[in-house]
């Protein structure tokens, strides 16, 4: 699975762990990645995309045909033209 939101761009964020003394050391925050497929009717297929919450929330909105053109125009999904 890739470490990235296909729609949003979301990414691991670092920072530090802090203990109950105060001593830090460095850990990531990961994204809640989830996998999740659409029908996508101008390809006439469907699509397997790596997403957040809100990037799902963002393709209820705008819907699936615009956030698809507008992957396939940057590369992301490239390989289902």
């Amino acid at each position: 699975m890739s470490k990235h939101c296909q729609v949003l761009g979301t990414r691991a964020h670092v920072g530090n762990a802090v203990s109950h003394s105060h001593r830090k050391t460095r850990r990531t925050f990961s994204p809640n990645l989830q996998r999740k497929r659409y029908y996508v009717p101008s390809l006439g297929r469907t699509v397997t995309l790596t997403l957040t919450p809100k990037g799902m929330k963002t393709i209820d909105r705008q819907g699936i045909e615009a956030v698809a053109a507008r992957l396939i125009e940057s590369g992301e999904i490239g390989h289902l033209k």
